[in-house]
């Protein structure tokens, strides 16, 4: 392995448009997956995603930071958190999400379940 990696998303080594309103660009560094979501306004993981994963809510843990917008997250346990940009998030599995105002999401995730 090189004492340095450096990737670009903007040449991923993937990209998943599989979902409604979601694009999800990975990058394979230092051994790790690294994750870049862009979650356009609407965009609602039990409306978009769910129908793809057929689970109840999100089953993945996430762990990241929010470059811009807005996202709201509510776990089966009831807690319910806003994060928006600046934001560090980390989720247990079993939660809903969903994309607050009319403000494209970006958020780097370095943990979970995307792609």
């Amino acid at each position: 392995m090189n004492s340095i990696e450096v990737k670009s998303f903007s040449n991923a080594d993937e990209v998943n448009n599989s979902f409604n309103n979601a694009k999800i660009e990975a990058v394979n560094v230092g051994g790790q997956r690294v994750n870049r979501l862009t979650l356009q306004p609407g965009w609602k993981w039990s409306a978009d995603v769910k129908p793809i994963v057929g689970t109840d809510t999100c089953q993945a843990p996430h762990l990241g930071i929010v470059n811009a917008g807005t996202i709201c997250c509510k776990h089966d346990d009831g807690t319910e958190a806003t994060y928006t940009k600046g934001d560090a998030y980390s989720i247990k599995p079993g939660h809903d999400a969903w994309v607050v105002g009319d403000e494209v999401v970006e958020a780097i995730e370095f943990a979970g379940g995307w792609g």
